[in-house]
């Protein structure tokens, strides 16, 4: 995706980024309609940057805030209430309520100069991940869950999808591939994901693919096992293959990683369930700490040709869901703390959390996103940086 570059709008040119949200759906009765829906829209979107994580204290925020909305909303009616916000956000169709914050988000992140003929090879990692305050034992509805699209380079959430449990995670993961331009991407997809079907779609849609596979695939599995530790004790020459090795230290624990690959042998009977199959991966995984020592070991099916660096790279990378989406989400956002249970409004506070997120991202700066979280809270002109608009 390029060199992350924040790109300040011109409100005279963008408008207002209310533009955005034009053609999203007012489910809304028009009887009483005191608050224009964009207006709402972007007052959360301010609300949560600053530090709100519900629908009372995004309406509490902008009450403090008034007098600075007001240089770029106008609002006729005041701020809409908490009660307001709340239906708002359990009326809008979640999908196309990421649309038009994608639509912003391309805006405000679109590169310039030499980054705009940038190679757009991106990573696209993809999880499911349990809200797990958000279950309501009075209607027997457990935790609501989120399969999540990441770009890895952009640091920015491509998409996401709510299910009723893990066990509809594969079909959510199949739409949400479906929304994404995967052309050129390399996927990277836990084992729940390391489906025949998953595959075939990634590759239909002119993409790449790192599945981890473990025993949910169990005869590819142990096809896939058998010859890989048949190759690394015979060591034969006529095999293809590359090694790579990464040694990192930190928090006291020293963590050495050996990645190799093969392309994937013409005997593996299973190889043709595969679309675009190429390459098969072992990473054996040798953690240090305090005296003890533990491994632990992965195989993977790819369609990358064989190149172990940049496969290596995929796995590693693919982890940065977990740590740059997920735990910022539950640490920074508190997104497990979530109460909300009506599941629309789950989902789409859900992805105001994962755009504002993906906003403070971009924005080059020393603080960390908690820090740029409780800077955006503090300061308006900061705020209105983080927003992609001229401070007034």
């Amino acid at each position: 995706m390029g060199q992350r570059r924040s790109k300040i709008l011109d409100v005279e040119d963008v408008v207002s980024i209310r533009d955005f949200f034009d053609d999203l759906p007012d489910s809304r009765s028009s009887i009483n309609q005191k608050h224009r829906l964009g207006d709402i829209i972007v007052i959360c979107v301010c609300a949560v940057l600053a530090g709100a994580d519900g629908p009372l204290a995004i309406s509490v925020w902008a009450e403090a805030k008034r007098e600075w909305l007001q240089r770029y909303l106008q609002p006729e009616n005041g701020i809409p209430s908490r009660s307001t916000i709340a239906r708002v956000l359990a009326s809008l169709k979640p999908s196309t309520f990421q649309e038009c914050f994608q639509a912003w988000l391309a805006v405000v992140t679109k590169p310039s100069g030499e980054d705009s003929e940038a190679k757009l090879d991106q990573q696209i990692a993809i999880d499911g991940k349990a809200l797990r305050r958000s279950h309501d034992r009075r209607r027997g509805l457990g935790p609501l869950h989120l399969v999540s699209a990441w770009s890895v380079e952009g640091g920015i959430s491509l998409g996401q999808l709510s299910t009723a449990d893990k066990s509809s995670e594969i079909a959510a993961m199949t739409e949400l591939i479906e929304r994404l331009e995967v052309k050129g991407a390399t996927l990277t997809i836990d084992a729940a994901g390391c489906q025949t079907a998953i595959a075939e779609q990634i590759v239909a849609a002119g993409g790449n693919y790192v599945l981890a596979l473990k025993g949910n695939q169990a005869n590819t599995l142990k096809e896939t096992e058998a010859w890989i530790e048949c190759q690394m004790e015979s060591d034969s020459p006529d095999v293809l293959k590359q090694t790579h090795e990464v040694t990192e230290k930190n928090h006291g624990r020293q963590t050495t990683n050996w990645y190799t690959q093969f392309e994937v042998p013409e005997s593996m009977t299973t190889r043709h369930r595969w679309a675009g199959l190429k390459t098969i991966g072992v990473a054996v995984r040798q953690c240090e700490r305090e005296g003890k020592t533990s491994y632990e070991t992965r195989y993977f099916l790819s369609s990358l040709p064989l190149d172990v660096k940049r496969m290596a790279s995929a796995i590693r990378n693919h982890w940065k869901i977990e740590n740059s989406l997920h735990w910022c989400l539950d640490m920074t956002f508190r997104e497990d703390e979530s109460r909300l249970r009506d599941r629309i409004a789950a989902d789409n506070l859900a992805w105001l959390k994962k755009f504002a997120l993906s906003l403070l991202k971009q924005v080059q700066s020393k603080h960390s996103i908690v820090g740029r979280r409780r800077m955006a809270g503090w300061n308006e002109d900061y705020l209105a940086q983080v927003l992609g608009l001229k401070a007034t």
